[in-house]
């Protein structure tokens, strides 16, 4: 009775001669959805952050006194 490499091997030899004209495909296909994962994943990240940055708060001018000399 074959082992789990061997039937992986076996899968691996079936997909490849049944499937090569659609290898690249798959592959493009694959890719498209791997980079759509990965801006939904940064959109969720995101999610909670302001889209603008807010400006730095504007601090009030420190007045002093002239001196009495």
């Amino acid at each position: 009775m074959p082992g789990a490499t061997e039937w992986l091997i076996i899968a691996l030899v079936v997909v490849l001669l049944f499937s090569a004209p659609k290898l690249p495909t798959m592959a493009r296909s694959l890719g498209r959805s791997m980079r759509i994962f990965k801006s939904e994943m940064t959109e969720m990240k995101n999610d909670g952050a302001p889209a603008v940055p807010s400006a730095a708060p504007v601090s009030e001018p420190k007045v002093t006194p002239p001196s009495n000399d």
